[in-house]
Formats: structure tokens, C-alpha cells, sequence
């Protein structure tokens, strides 16, 4: 029997090029098939003060700041062709907020973040598992444009988030992930995009 909907785990540190590298990726793609769904919409309303830093703030690099529940949910329901309201998150205010986006149904759902390949039971889910291994000067300067330009952050607010969790964070549980990945994307991505894009057109199609 085959699936009504494929999905596509893109995986990688923050800053890796996640978003843009789905983006390459749907230029290849019937527009009217595919829907991008983003783990950063997933943040807990609260991040466990367990895991916050020595100096008080929240870690947002550690797994069990995401609503792990919410997310298999929704990823089941949309694997079986059923729309979710996937929640919206205001990164400059750092909150989950009350609005949420219609996503689905689709054939083909990009599931992108940083633990995308991080749980066993959304892996079984995943049609096709890509990690995104950028270099770690790479990710950081990335990071730190976007997170001033867009996010409205501190230079110094961010390169102390880096120090205190982004950083020991993807060296414990981020980069381990590669091993679970079909393919890794080194920082050359417009012809790995092809690929992908040629695999999940391929899928795609069978389906019909």
C-alpha cells in the first residue's frame, strides 16, 4: 500500500543553512504537493529550568526544549493526510504564541530543525533522513547575522548563547545525529539540493 504522504527529515546545527537548503529544494517540487514544516514552531511554551545556564537563561540548543508530544502527533497526523495547526513562535519575544498556521494536507511534508533525526519513533516516520554538516565558523556567523538582524538579539547576548549552549549542545546531541542520516550535505548545496529533490519527485510520482 503506498503512503499518502512523504517525509522529508532535513537536519542540522543552527545556522547550517536548514531553511534555505528546503528552500533550494522546493524549486524542484510541484508547489501544489509539498508543505515545509518548521521544528522551531515546535518550542515548549516554557523551556525546563533544569537545563537553564549557569547564568539563568533558558537553553534553546537542548532536546527537551521542544514539545516532543505535539510534534509526533502532528507528524503522524500528517503522514496519514490529516491538516495540524501548527503553533507559531515569536523569537524576538522568545514565547509560543496564540495564533497557529493551517498546514496540510500534502504529499510530500519537509520536516526541518535541529532534532529532526533525533528521535527514534519520528525517524520510523521519515521517508528520506538528510544532515546538513557545515563547518562550525560557518554556522556561527550565520547564526549571529540572523539572530540581530532578524531576531532583534545583542551581538554580545548572542556569542555568550553560543559559548554556554549552542556550542556543547550540538557536540552532545546535535552532530550525533549524522549517523542516522541517508546522506550528509556538506556547505555545497545546490546540487545535493538536485538530488533530493529528484528522489522525493521520484517518490512522488510512483505515488500517483
Amino acid at each position: 500500500m503506498k503512503s499518502k504522504t512523504f517525509l522529508i527529515g532535513i537536519c542540522g546545527g543552527s545556522g547550517s543553512g536548514k531553511t534555505t537548503f528546503a528552500h533550494k529544494v522546493l524549486k524542484y517540487i510541484p508547489q501544489e504537493a509539498v508543505s515545509v514544516l518548521h521544528m522551531d514552531s515546535y518550542y515548549l511554551p516554557e523551556l525546563p529550568q533544569s537545563h537553564y545556564t549557569t547564568t539563568g537563561k533558558p537553553n534553546f540548543d537542548h532536546p527537551d526544549a521542544f514539545d516532543w508530544p505535539l510534534i509526533r502527533s502532528h507528524l503522524e497526523q500528517l503522514k496519514s493526510g490529516i491538516p495540524v495547526e501548527s503553533p507559531i513562535y515569536d523569537f524576538s519575544q522568545s514565547v509560543r504564541t496564540n495564533d497557529s498556521t493551517l498546514l496540510g494536507p500534502s504529499k510530500i511534508i519537509i520536516f526541518e530543525g535541529i532534532f529532526t533525526l533525533f528521535d527514534h519513533k519520528i525517524r520510523d516516520l521519515l521517508d528520506i533522513k538528510c544532515f546538513l554538516h557545515v563547518d562550525s565558523d560557518i554556522r556561527f556567523t550565520r547564526r549571529l547575522h540572523r539572530d540581530v538582524k532578524e531576531r532583534g538579539r545583542s551581538l554580545e547576548s548572542v556569542i555568550a548563547q553560543y559559548y554556554d549552549t549552542v556550542r556543547p549542545m550540538y557536540q552532545k546531541y546535535l552532530d550525533p545525529q549524522r549517523q542516522y542520516a541517508d546522506f550528509v550535505v556538506g556547505e555545497e548545496t545546490d546540487v545535493a539540493s538536485q538530488i533530493l529533490a529528484a528522489r522525493i519527485v521520484e517518490l512522488y510520482r510512483d505515488s500517483l
